[in-house]
This record gives structure tokens, C-alpha cells and sequence, in this order.
């Protein structure tokens, strides 16, 4: 007779079948970290006994086209077979299984008999190959094994994009860093050289300043940073750029504490501050202004930079937001490319400009992102 509690507790859990797929999900679950940093020894090792576990077999292992990167389960002497049953998977492309021919050996007491060998596909290349080591291949079971190397491929390829993105914006940042540095570089060295004789004091400073910003500028470390940080950089490029301009820049901060520790896309806000001097300040007669607020809004932080320059079309913008590379604008479509790979098209620059209007470039983040941190 079931009692009321037990009765009770199994309606909370589910039916047996839900209880079953509960099951699989949080095992696949298990596996998906480590596949995602790609097919290699460590990922292998790390993720064949979840795989093992999804299909209940004997042993399972995991290679690329020429190497057993791990194996898991029990008759461990049938590992060197592994290599060889994956050479003839890699090369035809197709899961194949392996008799009982192929697969015996002299000790009385292995169950393993059998093995099904499914190829692991990424952009349509084979790259590796799962196999299920088993007492008997049955047709329910070659078509599990099936399932969970497509699973596996589906990793695989994600992995693989992930890579291909840090790639990218590696690239990327490799570019921007080629935009700014010739034009800051030189200005900031004549800068300085006019100050040598007339304020040596104020020369070695501004020296100081020069030799801190290019050290973060040129750093090979991650693809993201603090807000602190980036706004520390900011603050020496300006004091460099007062330098050169004098009384002709006035710059004004003001940054809510809450908002230092946000994590950003390395180099997202230098490039806009640039623009700012650059194409804002550098043809307008007289003074100018630079304006750089950090705001605390609920979950995001709302970062704005703003010139009383000249001003620009919006149609210049539009097409330099889009990546026309002939526009002589310092990094404006990389770092809104950046930021909407990063954050999602939500999240991308808003420009507010128009010809003698000066320009407000406004930046959103999220204080918090899934696989953004420093």
C-alpha cells in the first residue's frame, strides 16, 4: 500500500519518464563544460564518464583522427582498438559497427564485444569520434550512441565558435590599438618635448602618464577590464591632450562609485573620448569641452561622452557605425561591433549629433553578463 507521503512525493518529482529525461538533461549538463573548450585530452578525460553515463555502457572512448584521448570504464586492453577503429570512422565519415571479429579478446570474463564508432563533425570536417564499447550493439543502442555524438559535435562547434570570437576580437582590439596609437603617439611626444627645457618637472610627469597609458593600452591580457580601469586610462590620455591643447580643453568627470567595478570590453570607451578631442574639438575655433558621466541605473551602467564641438552629419555616423573603413572616425564601428557582440544589439552606441551641434555618444552595459568578466 503507498502512503500518502509517498504518494505525494513522487506526484512532486514527476512521472518516471520525467524523472528519466530530469536525468539525462543534468548528465548532458555535466559534460557541456568541458566539451566546450574543444576536443582535447583534458576535455575528453573530464567529460567521458557523463557520456558513459548517458547511454549505461560498459566503457566509452573518446579520440581525434590519430589519438585515444581518454577512455572510461572498465577492460581498459581494448584501448590501443580504439585508434584503429577511428582511422577507418575518420575516413569514411560514417558511424560503423565493429564485430564481434574486431573486438574479441582472450580474457573470458570482458564483456565488451562489440563497438559502436559515431564521428564527431565540426563544419562538416571529422574531427574525432565517440565510441560505445558494449556486450551486444543492439539497434536501440547504435541509435543512442548516434544521438550523443551528434550532441557532442553540437558542443564541439559551439567551442569552436567561441574560439573563433576571441579570435575576432582579438583582431579586433589588435586594430583598434593600430587606429589610435600613430596620431596619440606623436602628438603626446611633441607635447612633451616642448615642455622638456621650459618644465622639465612637468615633462618627466607627463612622461609618466605617457609611459602608463601605452603600458594598459598595449597590455596582452584579456578581452575586458574594468570601468575603473578604463576611465584611470582616460584620465591620462586627457591630461596628455591638456597638455597639448591647454586652456583650449576643459574636461569634466563626474562617475557614480557604484559603477567602478563594472566589467567592460577592453577599449570601449577610449576610442569615443578620442573622437571627442579629435574630430570635436581639433576644428573648432576657440575652447571646447569634454564631458564623461558614468551613471548608476538599475542593473546597467549608462556611460556618456559629450563635446561641444563641431559637430557630424548623422548619415557620416551612420555609415561609420556600420564600418565604412574610408571615414576617418577612430574605432566608432569597431566598438560598437564589440559591444553588441559582447551585450547583444541592445546594446549598441547611440550617436546624437548634427553639424554644429557638438556630439553625446551614450554607452549601456549591463552590471552584470553571463561570460563577461575580467
Amino acid at each position: 500500500m503507498v502512503s500518502w507521503f509517498d504518494w505525494l512525493r513522487r506526484r512532486h518529482l514527476g512521472t518516471e519518464a520525467e524523472r528519466a529525461t530530469f536525468r539525462t538533461m543534468h548528465t548532458a549538463s555535466l559534460a557541456s563544460p568541458a566539451l566546450r573548450e574543444g576536443l582535447t585530452e583534458r576535455s575528453a578525460q573530464r567529460s567521458a564518464k557523463h557520456l558513459r553515463s548517458l547511454l549505461a555502457a560498459p566503457a566509452v572512448a573518446l579520440t581525434d583522427p590519430d589519438r585515444l584521448l581518454a577512455w572510461d570504464g572498465g577492460d581498459q586492453h581494448h584501448a590501443d582498438q580504439a585508434v584503429d577503429l577511428a582511422r577507418e570512422v575518420v575516413a569514411s565519415g560514417s558511424t560503423q559497427v565493429t564485430g564481434r571479429d574486431r573486438v574479441g579478446c582472450d580474457d573470458p570474463a570482458c564483456p565488451l564485444r562489440q563497438a559502436i564508432v559515431a564521428p564527431l563533425t565540426v563544419d562538416e570536417r571529422v574531427i574525432g569520434t565517440f565510441q560505445a564499447w558494449v556486450p551486444y550493439a543492439s539497434a536501440g543502442l547504435v541509435r543512442a550512441t548516434d544521438e550523443v555524438a551528434d550532441w557532442v559535435s553540437a558542443q564541439l562547434e559551439l567551442a569552436e565558435l567561441d574560439a573563433s570570437r576571441t579570435r575576432l576580437m582579438e583582431a579586433e582590439v589588435r586594430a583598434l590599438r593600430a587606429q589610435i596609437s600613430p596620431h596619440f603617439i606623436y602628438n603626446s611626444l611633441t607635447a612633451i618635448a616642448s615642455f622638456v627645457r621650459t618644465d622639465p618637472e612637468r615633462a618627466r610627469q607627463l612622461l609618466v602618464e605617457f609611459a602608463d597609458f601605452t603600458r594598459y593600452s598595449f597590455r596582452r591580457h584579456g578581452e575586458y577590464t574594468t570601468l575603473s580601469e578604463e576611465l584611470r586610462s582616460i584620465e591620462r590620455y586627457l591630461v596628455l591632450e591638456k597638455a597639448r591643447f591647454g586652456d583650449r580643453l576643459d574636461v569634466t568627470l563626474r562617475v557614480a562609485p557604484e559603477v567602478l567595478p563594472v566589467t567592460v570590453p577592453f577599449l570601449c570607451l577610449q576610442p569615443l573620448v578620442e573622437n571627442a578631442v579629435r574630430h570635436g574639438l581639433e576644428a573648432k575655433a576657440g575652447p571646447g569641452r569634454v564631458t564623461i558621466v558614468a551613471e548608476d541605473k538599475d542593473w546597467e551602467a549608462v556611460i556618456s561622452i559629450e563635446d561641444d564641438g563641431v559637430g557630424e552629419d548623422p548619415e557620416r555616423v551612420r555609415r561609420a557605425l556600420a564600418g565604412d573603413a574610408s571615414l576617418d572616425s577612430v574605432g566608432l564601428g569597431n566598438v560598437d561591433a564589440r559591444l553588441r557582440s559582447t551585450y547583444g544589439d541592445d546594446y549598441g552606441l547611440v550617436v546624437e549629433t548634427a553639424p554644429g551641434a557638438g556630439t553625446r555618444v551614450i554607452v549601456r552595459v549591463p552590471k552584470y553578463a553571463p561570460g563577461v568578466h575580467t
